[in-house]
Formats: C-alpha cells, structure tokens, sequence
C-alpha cells in the first residue's frame, strides 16, 4: 500500500520571491514618479557634464599649468552625475516611503509577510533598473563629452588604460547610491526625512568637513559618498582620494549597511 503525500497548499496572497519580484517590478513602472525622477536624472546629468565638457574645451588655452597637471578628461565628462546622484537617491527613498506615506505597505506586507525578503525584492528589482540606467547614461556622458573636447583639449578614448572601467563604475555608483538610499528610507520610513538624510550625507556634511582641519579633511572626507564616485569614475588618482577598487569596495559597504539595518529594523518596527 503507498502512502500519498499531500504537499501543503501556500495560502492565497502569500507570494513567493518570484511573485514579490514581479510585484515590486509593477509597482515600480506604473508609478509617475518613477518616469519623472528618471528624466530628471538624465536631464540633469547630461546637461552638466556637456556643460563642463564644453565650458573646459573653450577655455583650455587660459586654464593654468597646475590646474592641467590634474585634468582627467574621463572624469569631467562623467561629472554630470554629481547632480544627477540626487535624483536617483530621491527615486530610491520613494520606493518604499511612498508606501509607508499612504499605508499600502501594510498590504505588501500581508502578502509577503517576510520582511526582509520585501527589502529584498524591491533592491533587485530598483538596483537592477538604476544599474542599467546609469551605466547607459555613463557611455552616453563619456562620449558626448570626449566628443566636445575633440580637437580642443586633451581627451580620452575607451581603449585607453583605466578609462572603460572608469565609464563602467560611473554607472555602478548610480544604482549604488540608489540603494543606500533605498536603505535610508527603509531606515526613516518617512520621505521628507529620508531625503533630508540623503542631502546631508551628500552635500551638507561634506561642506561642514571643510571647515576643520586640512588632516581631517584628507583623511576623511574621501569617504563620502559624492568623493567615492568622483574616484570611481576618474582615470587619475587624485591626492587623498580612494582608488576605484577602493572607492567601489567602500560603496559596497555604505550599501550593505544602509540595507541591513534597513532590513532590521522592518523586522523589529510595525507597518
């Protein structure tokens, strides 16, 4: 006589991670927000580093002799992230802010009561987007911008030693950053907050590190987030800058912890 085995039935609305996966992905790409902080990133990083390309290659003749000895083509042209980085950062936070703010967390979260595979999801589902993004906007910036200083200033080429890889860890910042800041509002849980977190670690902090000593302003300031994809995307080591294994390696730890403590917290916190 064999015996039947009867596999438990999953209740209904409980998802697995493929079902969180395609439920983060549709919650991702129907909302406006997504589509608008996307353009803005584009918007804003091409336009900056087309200006900073154009702006160098117009003036290259007057710019000093010491201001030449540390000109990186690959990174001016790059550059433009430094304002679009905001603009994914905001995207990141409203991935799960936006949720808390008007309670359909507690839906989400009914359907797949593990937490943290909920942060899970919505980091490989947004980091995957933000991935491909930034590395199209990168080839995008980089080409553009070698493009303008063609003929008129020093530029680069991508065979050249270090500058693919620049061009490529350009990208990897953006879906990065995008992630840490997903963490801070899985942190925060309240976007104004959140946001305000974002700035501060990217811009305001960094300004207040000016103020003291050159010592400790050397020593720790390249472990900012805004310095860590300067020197990611830069060919030239720069004094008192990471290298990009470096700089990459501390990114992955500003993602690690951002998510883990993120993830943790969902745990411990109510809806």
């Amino acid at each position: 006589m064999s015996a039947t085995v009867v596999t438990p039935k999953r209740p209904e609305g409980h998802y697995r991670a493929s079902g969180s996966l395609r439920s983060e992905w549709t919650k991702l790409h129907t909302v406006r927000s997504t589509v608008w902080t996307l353009v803005t990133l584009v918007v804003a990083s091409i336009g900056v580093s087309i200006l900073a390309s154009a702006e160098t290659a117009s003036h290259w003749a007057t710019i000093s002799a010491a201001d030449k000895v540390g000109y990186d083509p690959t990174n001016l042209s790059l550059s433009g992230f430094a304002l679009g980085q905001l603009a994914i950062g905001v995207l990141g936070v409203l991935i799960i802010t936006a949720e808390y703010s008007t309670g359909t967390i507690r839906a989400t979260l009914a359907a797949v009561p593990n937490r943290p595979l909920v942060l899970a999801t919505k980091a490989a589902v947004f980091g995957g987007v933000a991935f491909l993004v930034g590395e199209a906007l990168s080839f995008i910036m980089f080409l553009s911008g070698q493009s303008l200083l063609s003929g008129r200033a020093p530029d680069a080429s991508l065979g050249q030693p270090g500058v693919l890889w620049a061009v490529v860890l350009a990208g990897v910042y953006v879906a990065g950053l995008g992630l840490v800041a997903l963490g801070l509002g899985a942190i925060i849980r309240h976007t104004a907050g959140a946001i305000s977190a974002l700035v501060g670690l990217l811009f305001i902090l960094p300004l207040i590190l000016k103020a003291l000593p050159n010592s400790i302003n050397d020593a720790v300031g390249q472990y900012f987030p805004s310095e860590v994809g300067s020197a990611m995307a830069s060919v030239h080591q720069q004094a008192h800058t990471l290298s990009p294994p470096a700089a990459l390696g501390v990114l992955c730890g500003y993602v690690v912890v951002a998510l883990g403590v993120g993830g943790w917290l969902m745990v411990r916190r109510d809806a």
